[in-house]
C-alpha cells in the first residue's frame, strides 16, 4: 500500500536535486560570464591557459622566448617582494597573458595587471614585467599577511605597492649605495637594505584617497595620484625603520589596533 507513496517521494526528491543541479550549474555559468577575473582563477584552463610552472599560466602558442620572458618576470617579481619583507608568504596563482584577446578573455581590462581576491595576478601583455608583477604580488602579500582581515586606507596599500615594486615612474632613483641588484636565489635569506633617503616626486598636499572606489576616482583623473601615495608610504617607512615599522604596523592591525593617524597624510 506504500509503495506508490515511496516511488512518488523518490520522483520528488530526483526532480528537486534535478532543480538543484541546474540551479548550480545556471549560478557556476553565470559567475563565469559575469566575472571572468574571478572565474579564470579558479579554472584557467576553461579559459585557454595551460600551466607554465607551478602556480603560473599562459596562453598556448607562446615562443620560447616568450615563455622565458614571463617565467623571468615572474621570478623577479617574486624576489622584489621577498627582498623587501624578508621572507614571502603569499603564493598567489600568476594567469599571464600576451596578447589582448587572451587578457579580454580572461576578464582584464585596460589596466596592466590585477590582484583578484588577494589569491590570484592577472598580468596583461603590458604588463610582462617585474615591476608591474610586484606591484599586484604586494597587494597579495600585504593582504596574507593581515591574518585578522584588518584593512589599511587604499593609498597605503598602493602607495607600498609602488615601494616594494621600486616603480621608477612613481620613485625618485635610489642613492647608489641602494641600487645593487641581487642576484641570489629566490629561496636564498634576503637582507635587502633598508631606504632612507627621501625619494618623492610629488609629495601629497591633501589627503589621499581611503577607500577603494575614491582611489579609483583619483587615480583616473591624476595618475600621479600613485607617486603621493608612495612619497607618503617612503617617508612613513624611513620615519619607522623601514621593514621593521611595517611588520610591526602589521602585528598591530592584526591585534586590533586602528591604523596609526601618524601615517595618514596632512
Amino acid at each position: 500500500m506504500h509503495r506508490p507513496l515511496r516511488m512518488k517521494s523518490r520522483k520528488l526528491w530526483a526532480r528537486l536535486l534535478a532543480i538543484l543541479a541546474a540551479l548550480l550549474v545556471a549560478a557556476v555559468a553565470g559567475v563565469a560570464l559575469a566575472f571572468p577575473s574571478l572565474a579564470s582563477t579558479f579554472c584557467p584552463g576553461c579559459y585557454g591557459l595551460t600551466e607554465l610552472k607551478e602556480s603560473v599560466y599562459t596562453e598556448d602558442g607562446l615562443s620560447g622566448a616568450q615563455q622565458a620572458q614571463v617565467r623571468q618576470t615572474v621570478q623577479q617579481a617574486r624576489r622584489l617582494v621577498a627582498d623587501f619583507y624578508g621572507t614571502r608568504r603569499s603564493s598567489p596563482t600568476v594567469l599571464a597573458c600576451l596578447t589582448e584577446s587572451c587578457y579580454k578573455r580572461i576578464g582584464g581590462g585596460g589596466e596592466r595587471g590585477i590582484a583578484v581576491l588577494n589569491r590570484s595576478v592577472l598580468l596583461s601583455p603590458k604588463g610582462i614585467d617585474p615591476v608591474i608583477a610586484a606591484h599586484e604580488m604586494s597587494h597579495v602579500e600585504l593582504h596574507t599577511r593581515l591574518t585578522s582581515g584588518a584593512e589599511v586606507p587604499q593609498w597605503f596599500d598602493e602607495g607600498l605597492a609602488v615601494v616594494v615594486a621600486d616603480d621608477p615612474r612613481y620613485l625618485a632613483p635610489k642613492p647608489a649605495s641602494e641600487t645593487a641588484l641581487k642576484t641570489a636565489p629566490e629561496t636564498a635569506p634576503q637582507t635587502a637594505p633598508q631606504t632612507t633617503s627621501d625619494r618623492c616626486l610629488v609629495s601629497p598636499s591633501a589627503p589621499l584617497p581611503q577607500t577603494l572606489d575614491e582611489w579609483l576616482n583619483a587615480a583616473s583623473k591624476d595618475v600621479m595620484t600613485y607617486a603621493k601615495s608612495a612619497c607618503q608610504v617612503s617617508r612613513w617607512l624611513a620615519a619607522n625603520n623601514g621593514r621593521t615599522g611595517l611588520l610591526t604596523l602589521i602585528d598591530d592591525l592584526n591585534a586590533g589596533h586602528p591604523f596609526p593617524l601618524s601615517a595618514n597624510p596632512a
